[in-house]
């Protein structure tokens, strides 16, 4: 049992950062096998809220090193995130979970050097918001 929970912690912390992964379809899975809906947006929010955390310092640390020299991301799609940082400032971090520009909001954020508080703030009930709306298909 312990490892439904385990992979699907993984899996939400690894579709929160830059990679092209989705955790949706899993928890899902694990939904619809009955497994325990609290436990599973308790798990996937946490994962979720971890990975874009390491975007947030990656951004924060990186930009000049690890961002220019290791990690492509999508010009239009950074552009378009900091654009709408800029204009709506850390409110905006409570839609880090909407696919294509979330993962650059949350590297954005950490570049613009956004409050660590607020950012904890919006990017977490965003994603708990975001679980709790797939978990309501399972009731």
């Amino acid at each position: 049992m312990f490892e439904v929970y385990l992979s699907m912690f993984v899996t939400s912390f690894l579709a929160s950062t830059i990679l092209p992964l989705g955790s949706e379809t899993l928890f899902a899975i694990l939904a619809h096998a009955g497994h325990n809906l609290i436990l599973l947006i308790i798990v996937a929010t946490i994962g979720n809220f971890l990975g874009s955390l390491i975007n947030y310092y990656v951004g924060f640390y990186g930009e000049k090193t690890i961002l220019s020299r290791y990690i492509k991301i999508d010009s239009r799609q950074f552009k378009r995130s900091k654009y709408l940082f800029n204009k709506y400032g850390n409110p905006i971090l409570f839609f880090s979970w909407v696919p294509i520009i979330g993962d650059a909001l949350t590297l954005f954020a950490g570049i613009a050097g956004s409050d660590l508080k607020k950012f904890y703030i919006y990017v977490f009930f965003g994603k708990l918001v975001r679980y709790i709306i797939i978990a309501l298909f399972f009731l």
